[in-house]
């Protein structure tokens, strides 16, 4: 089953894990500077470097934890329903499930059919407005790295390197390069970092300075 060459499954199964590790990710980079933060309430108070600028011009980020819980568990329940969906579909082939290593192997081979529902399913969710799509998922990513910085500017590369790791990461756990869908996704997520920098009026030079 092969919708403009990437198989829908494979590329709804590869959005969910490298979705679900680039917000592991975020978390960690949050719980990290947590730690070093002087703030002493839960969740980190990131502020700007007082260097070369007056108290007045000095302004503090505080994480909007309510949305971060949100688009975690909306997330994950949504990960979990195409984990359900995938899982249904590969019982359905004992064959082909019992000789895998695990699921992945099995969506990497697109040695599987599935039902006309499934595919529907699969299809609209990848599809340009679809929940697992281009613009949903890079949209997801970067609101969820916003809420989680509550908007500081000095903290995008540090969401860009987490978004990076996570990807990362899916791939390993895939075995190996993601979908087309997947890629393209990457590239809209870091298009949109870029455009967050420019805003913020921040230059290569001045990230690699921080």
């Amino acid at each position: 089953m092969n919708v403009n060459g990437v198989t829908s499954t494979q590329a709804a199964a590869a959005y969910s894990t490298y979705a679900a590790s680039s917000v592991n990710e975020e978390t960690a980079a949050e719980n990290t500077s947590s730690k070093e933060s002087a703030a002493e309430n839960t969740g980190a108070v990131y502020e700007h470097s007082t260097e070369a600028v007056t108290d007045s011009a000095k302004k503090t980020y505080t994480p909007n934890t309510d949305l971060v819980n949100k688009l975690k568990a909306d997330a994950e329940a949504r990960t979990a329903q195409l984990r359900s969906l995938v899982e249904k579909m590969m019982t359905k082939q004992s064959t082909a499930y019992a000789n895998a290593n695990d699921i992945w192997s099995v969506l990497r081979s697109g040695n599987f059919t599935v039902d006309p529902a499934t595919k529907l399913q699969a299809q609209q969710d990848i599809s340009e407005d679809g929940y697992w799509g281009v613009k949903q998922t890079s949209d997801r990513i970067i609101q969820f790295a916003t809420a989680l910085t509550g908007g500081n500017p000095d903290k995008i590369e540090e969401m860009r390197e987490a978004f990076q790791k996570g990807y990362k990461q899916a791939e390993k756990t895939w075995g190996g390069e993601l979908p087309d869908i997947s890629k393209q996704t990457y590239d809209a997520v870091m298009k949109k970092f870029d455009e967050m920098a420019a805003e913020a009026g921040l230059t290569a030079d001045q990230e690699a300075t921080k």
